[in-house]
């Protein structure tokens, strides 16, 4: 008897606890359903993090339009006069040097870096504008945002910096407009030498342009090569590029990236006495990039004691590259 009876048992408990298993894994199904699909369940969508200054990399500069209307105001000497236009919403000022019989070729001109407090309208421009106006070109030469009667750029170190690309592009974009026969020629120094190549980058514009000792070392390195001369020797700075890197990748916005783009005629002019642009570094410039090379023993950053020399080089250079519209 015992032996039919532990079959019987072994069989029914056994169905027992199938039962009790499916039971069990129905009811997790069930309650699992009911966590995910309740009605007061709230659905939560993935942070995405604002990356503003993404519009600033030479790819996406090359995508957007630009455009400003320029104003000739008052005349501050004769053939000297103060001008403004408008970059995205912001005013920025300039001086112009306008020869007595036009219209002519127009040279834009970007300066190197000065110090806010001891800025004046035309510093480091001025003399070559006036080569330039006696022969025959006008000169419009931006103070830039922050400089002169400009509004003031972003508080953001880096879109400060960028926003002098967006400026140069809208400025050139204004003469186009102003300027019909489209003879405009660019000259930079030193900073605006590489606010210049980017510009062309940006642009793929064929304007001649002439570089004195321009910067072009790859960004972030070619401003804290200068960090040295801040008071605490760039730590600051080096604490943003850090918060920077985190969210962007520097290599968009390095204008060594996108020397192919440039499609302009180059004057390049170097001192071989230069601390501030290393000769080396536009010996490098130049192995990229299609130019005129010319090298003064002796010059420095500015190009003294070849200054003269080194003007009419330009004015040579933009006769021809510009000729036909004087």
């Amino acid at each position: 008897m015992a032996g039919n009876y532990l079959p019987f048992l072994w069989h029914n408990w056994g169905m027992k606890w199938w039962i009790m298993g499916a039971v069990a894994l129905l009811l997790i199904v069930i309650g699992s359903w009911f966590i995910v699909n309740r009605p007061d369940k709230k659905m939560v969508s993935p942070v995405v993090k604002e990356r503003p200054l993404d519009k600033y990399t030479i790819e996406n500069l090359g995508k957007r339009e630009y455009k400003s209307q320029i104003f000739i105001d008052d005349e501050v000497s004769p053939g000297v006069f103060n001008f403004h236009f408008d970059s995205d919403g912001k005013k920025v000022t300039g001086l112009a040097h306008v020869p007595k019989k036009c219209p002519c070729p127009v040279i834009v001109q970007f300066r190197g870096y000065v110090e806010r407090d001891v800025y004046q309208p035309g510093m480091g421009t001025k003399r070559t504008a006036e080569v330039f106006a006696k022969n025959g070109f006008i000169s419009l030469a931006p103070d830039g945002l922050g400089y002169g009667e400009s509004d003031n750029p972003s508080p953001d170190v880096f879109e400060e910096r960028f926003q002098t690309y967006t400026t140069a592009l809208n400025l050139l974009a204004g003469i186009g407009v102003w300027d019909k026969a489209g003879k405009i020629g660019i000259w930079g120094h030193s900073n605006g030498g590489q606010i210049a190549l980017t510009a062309l980058e940006v642009s793929q514009k064929k304007y001649p342009t002439v570089l004195w000792a321009p910067v072009s070392k790859p960004f972030p390195y070619s401003i804290l090569y200068y960090t040295d001369e801040a008071e605490d020797r760039g730590k600051a700075l080096r604490k943003k590029l850090a918060k920077f890197e985190e969210d962007y990748d520097v290599e968009l916005y390095s204008l060594t990236n996108y020397l192919d783009r440039i499609k302009a005629p180059l004057l390049i002019q170097q001192g071989m006495a230069d601390e501030a642009v290393p000769k080396k570094w536009t010996d490098e410039l130049v192995k990229q990039v299609k130019a005129d090379y010319v090298v003064y023993p002796g010059a420095d950053h500015n190009l003294q004691p070849a200054w003269n020399l080194a003007v009419m080089q330009d004015v040579q250079f933009f006769r021809k590259s510009l000729a036909g519209n004087k």
